[in-house]
């Protein structure tokens, strides 16, 4: 995850002279996605949105805020917690604050990684390119897909099967009953079909 590591240099020393600071949040980083109950919601998944916050970085007005939203809105992840995207939101703000970031900057990356736990639209553009990168696994090749899909449940695994399919039906349903799953024009020409397709192959399984 070289690439992850330095992405999170270049940018924090946008903000930091202080290498030790700028090296501990980094390694706080990777501590947090480390854990081994972390299946799906790790380094990788961290990696696969960077990758399309690059690739789609001449769409996004504050690229530098979407980063740091990309690197904190997963910090605290317990699959059994409803607060993971608020108590994610307070690392990040203290952390940020660290790095003596704008108070206007802080609060909009407070703001998207709220906007990651009911996947609503906030009015903000950026925002929404973060909520795409987020959900882009959805609109994935089926064998990727299909690899997401096993890693879920091994962050699960505390609960039996019934309960499991039970729980992951509603989402799917909530998510094939939406109007649009992507937020994005362009999420929306390159995903949102197989999206569907993917939910409706799991769906049809469990």
């Amino acid at each position: 995850m070289n690439e992850l590591k330095n992405t999170w240099h270049q940018l924090v020393a946008r903000y930091s002279s202080e290498e030790q600071l700028i090296e501990d949040l980094w390694l706080e980083i990777e501590k947090a996605h480390s854990s081994p109950k972390r299946h799906y919601h790790n380094l990788e998944h961290l990696q696969y949105m960077l990758k399309l916050a690059l690739k789609f970085q001449q769409s996004i007005q504050d690229l530098d805020t979407l980063l740091f939203s990309i690197f904190y809105h997963d910090f605290v992840y317990q699959a059994t917690k409803s607060d993971n995207e608020e108590r994610s939101a307070e690392v990040a703000t203290q952390r940020l604050q660290k790095l003596s970031l704008a108070n206007s900057k802080i609060q909009n990356c407070q703001a998207q990684i709220l906007a990651t736990k009911s996947h609503e639209n906030i009015g903000d553009k950026d925002c929404d390119f973060l909520l795409d990168f987020d959900l882009a696994i959805l609109g994935d090749e089926p064998a990727v897909y299909e690899s997401y899909c096993q890693k879920i449940r091994k962050e699960y695994s505390i609960y039996p099967n019934y309960l499991y399919r039970k729980g992951r039906k509603k989402v799917l349903e909530h998510f094939l009953a939406m109007e649009w799953i992507f937020k994005t024009a362009e999420f929306r020409d390159s995903h949102e079909k197989q999206a569907r397709q993917n939910l409706k192959m799991e769906l049809g399984r469990l």
